[in-house]
């Protein structure tokens, strides 16, 4: 049994993935198997992100999928999960590392909330001006 493993993070997300050589059929997330991505991603944006790795290197069907995913919201798991299938996919094969490089799907992305100061309502937001 043969398995490749990538590490994503995305916003506070952190996804641990395993891709075992398969038909593809088989997701398991947190310890849970599902039919579909869209079964706990349940968005179509999200799912299409997840599977951008798989698309661009003609990997679809060949790997099964097994990934543990904590922390953020759903948007943040979908990109934690799309870097870590990228990095286990190099992990597979060295020469994907070119196309999955063009199309920036092996960059972590930096953005993150950011914090909120005292004497403001939000990050920036100030509390409403009053004249009298």
């Amino acid at each position: 049994m043969v398995v490749y493993y990538g590490t994503g993070r995305r916003k506070t997300s952190v996804a641990r993935v395993y891709l075992k050589v398969g038909e593809g059929k088989k997701i398991k997330i947190n310890g849970r198997e599902y039919e579909d991505l869209k079964e706990y991603f349940q968005r179509d944006t999200l799912v299409r992100t997840i599977k951008e790795p798989l698309i661009l290197t003609e990997t679809i069907g060949k790997f099964d999928i097994l990934a543990t995913v904590k922390g953020g919201g759903l948007a943040g798991q979908a990109g934690a999960l799309r870097l870590g299938i990228s990095r286990a996919l190099i992990e597979y094969n060295d020469s994907f590392k070119s196309v999955l490089k063009t199309r920036k799907l092996l960059t972590r992305d930096p953005r993150m909330v950011e914090r909120k100061k005292y004497g403001k309502k939000k990050a920036r937001k100030s509390p409403q001006y009053s004249k009298r």
